[in-house]
């Protein structure tokens, strides 16, 4: 495992718990953001557990089940290209940005967890 895969999927992984727990605790900012996207509030339940999902599976990556930390890390990035083309389609382009940044830390642990072989 070389030192480059290991800080950015632990940067991937610690972001998406963080924001998955932000989602689930309804923080201000999630709930303005997702007001203003488009995206119900009832949704953010479900959002947080594919987040959390993709944290865990990185993690899973990280202690030796490299199938499943290449599972997540697809899925991740799956699921921010849908955030920024929410952002897009609401045209809310301020703050693109943000999911941005999971959508690269995400892509990033892909790329460099398959140029390692994990």
């Amino acid at each position: 495992m070389t030192a480059g895969y290991l800080l950015v999927t632990v940067a991937a992984l610690v972001a998406n718990a963080g924001i998955a727990a932000a989602d689930l605790a309804r923080a201000r900012f999630v709930l303005a953001n997702s007001a203003e996207v488009g995206v119900p509030e009832s949704w953010l339940p479900r959002l947080a557990a594919l987040k959390a999902a993709g944290a865990g599976g990185l993690l899973l990556g990280l202690l030796g089940v490299p199938v499943v930390g290449t599972a997540a890390a697809i899925g991740l990035v799956l699921f921010y290209l849908g955030a920024m083309a929410a952002h897009l389609r609401a045209r809310v382009l301020y703050n693109l940005a943000f999911p941005g940044l999971y959508l690269a830390l995400a892509a990033a642990a892909l790329a460099l967890g398959l140029a390692t072989g994990r």
